[in-house]
């Protein structure tokens, strides 16, 4: 009976179970906290190899994490702002978008690279044809240069050979025809329609021979603010040459023609002593085409267009009144202008 409890004390189990159900709460709650913990900790490498990785995203630091933040909170801030619209300063609560300046890429581009293809496939008429509808669409002005410098040339080469071109035409030679007279007819120069077919004896030409003539209309336009001559074919671009014009704004302006055609000019003197080509002191260069007044532009005698040994004054006003270009470049614009040409002087 020794071993045995009284059943007139009182049982000690009811304190035990509590103590229990108290220690088992504590366990749980230290496993439900460390839980949490364990939650906000990295991952074990073993663990981060099992996720996906996004590339080509650049690591953001604190700094941009703290740029976003005031960045949002700027824009929530000033979306309650009114804003102040109209001529009267009427209070609006509609925030217009933002406008940027950015500009659109120019359509030329792929009329250029059309262009390109074109001329590389040896099919230079219709890299042209590409090319000048490049240059009227870009509103790029470097662009346009470029665009320019390759075309200046183009023109050139398919006007000085046999290559077909939109201004010229077919024509069979008939008997008493003379290039001179066909010349005349299609409003072109001798010299242009002899190496525009590459003729070997320029004085004769036979019925029935076939020729490719330019009847395009020629037309010049000389800006004295920047120095240039552009040429034009039936008002399209042609080719740009660099000119000198005369000191103290001596160059007239106004509309005038071209009434003749000298090729190895002499000159003469003020004191009227005329200076033969090739004499040092003749300043006309290898090329003389005389300009004369039309419509309301005052009648002026002396002036014209014409080369010049001094390159250095090349776009620059240095001449005594007339236009002058470097010989190469009169000797080919001599062979592209023939008389009565149009030519337009500009401030």
């Amino acid at each position: 009976m020794n071993g045995l409890e009284r059943m007139d004390q009182p049982s000690r189990w009811p304190w035990v179970a509590g103590l229990a159900i108290v220690v088992i709460l504590a366990i749980g709650l230290v496993v439900w906290i460390r839980g949490k913990e364990a939650a906000h900790l990295p991952l074990m490498p073993e663990e981060s190899a099992k996720l996906p990785v996004v590339t080509g995203v650049p690591p953001v630091s604190a700094s941009d994490v703290k740029d976003a933040a005031d960045t949002a909170a700027t824009t929530k801030e000033s979306a309650k702002l009114p804003v102040v619209t109209g001529a009267c300063g009427e209070l609006s609560r509609t925030v217009s978008p933002v406008v940027t300046n950015t500009p659109a890429p120019s359509p030329s581009v792929p009329l250029v690279a059309d262009a390109n293809a074109l001329l590389a496939a040896g099919k230079k008429d219709k890299a042209r044809q590409q090319f000048l509808a490049a240059l009227g669409a870009s509103p790029d002005e470097p662009l346009r240069m470029k665009i320019e410098e390759v075309l200046g040339p183009l023109n050139v080469e398919l006007i000085r050979r046999p290559w077909p071109m939109a201004e010229k035409q077919d024509v069979v030679v008939q008997e008493g025809d003379s290039i001179k007279a066909l010349a005349r007819k299609f409003g072109t120069t001798v010299e242009l329609i002899v190496k525009g077919n590459e003729l070997k004896r320029p004085d004769v030409i036979r019925p029935g021979q076939h020729l490719k003539v330019f009847s395009g209309k020629m037309e010049i336009k000389v800006n004295k603010a920047r120095n240039d001559l552009l040429l034009t074919s039936n008002g399209t671009f042609f080719k740009r040459y660099g000119v000198g014009t005369g000191r103290y704004d001596k160059t007239p302006v106004g509309t005038f023609v071209i009434v003749e055609r000298i090729p190895e000019p002499p000159w003469w003197r003020d004191d009227g002593r005329t200076v033969p080509f090739g004499d040092k002191e003749n300043i006309l260069g290898t090329r003389w085409m005389a300009i004369k007044a039309t419509g309301t532009t005052p009648e002026l005698k002396g002036y014209g267009i014409h080369g010049t040994w001094d390159t250095n004054s090349i776009g620059k006003a240095e001449s005594a009144g007339c236009i002058r270009l470097k010989n190469e470049d009169v000797e080919e614009l001599f062979e592209l202008v023939p008389i009565g040409t149009l030519v337009t002087i500009m401030e």
